[in-house]
């Protein structure tokens, strides 16, 4: 039963850190531990520094989105499948950015590398759904298509989000052309 009650106060208090940084990435640990229902000592225990819960933020929302890879080629043809998740990609990626303030730069970089390698296996299951039914090139390499969409969390959201005209562009030179 304790393992089930440390488990839960983790996820509220995941869930709690990742609703309050993303509206104000300078909210405090305690008002976190607020949030969450739990004491600071649980909190702390959980995740001993702020820069640790932040990480743990980022990283749940990386293996989210990850997960909802298979849902999607099951819902939706390869390049539709693509569009989506790549359009959550660059909303955890805005997010993330709003939590690179919370992070030193060692940190920052440990975050980014520790995700790569999963998300260049989620970008793999897409680009080789649509190779396979034949509306993505042959030669599309996940590494490039990450590369080239970095950009989109960049693009300006007000007053207008430029991200899927943009995605619009990079998936067209996906397209497999007679």
């Amino acid at each position: 039963m304790a393992r089930i009650d440390a488990r839960e106060n983790r996820a509220r208090i995941l869930a709690a850190a990742r609703e309050a940084l993303a509206a104000d990435g300078s909210t405090s640990t305690n008002r976190i531990a607020q949030l969450a229902g739990v004491g600071a000592g649980t909190l702390y225990r959980n995740f001993p520094t702020r820069e640790a819960l932040v990480l743990a933020v980022y990283q749940d929302e990386v293996e989210r989105l990850i997960a909802t890879v298979p849902d999607l080629l099951t819902k939706l043809k390869p390049l539709e499948a693509l569009r989506h998740w790549t359009m959550d990609l660059v909303e955890a990626m805005r997010r993330k950015h709003g939590l690179g303030d919370a992070l030193s730069p060692a940190a920052h970089q440990a975050a980014s590398e520790q995700s790569y390698g999963p998300v260049i296996a989620a970008l793999s299951q897409l680009l080789d759904a649509g190779k396979r039914d034949g509306s993505i090139r042959a030669d599309a390499d996940p590494g490039d298509f990450l590369q080239l969409t970095a950009a989109l969390w960049r693009a300006a959201t007000t007053p207008e989000d430029r991200a899927p005209r943009m995605l619009a562009l990079i998936l067209d030179g996906l397209r497999r052309h007679p």
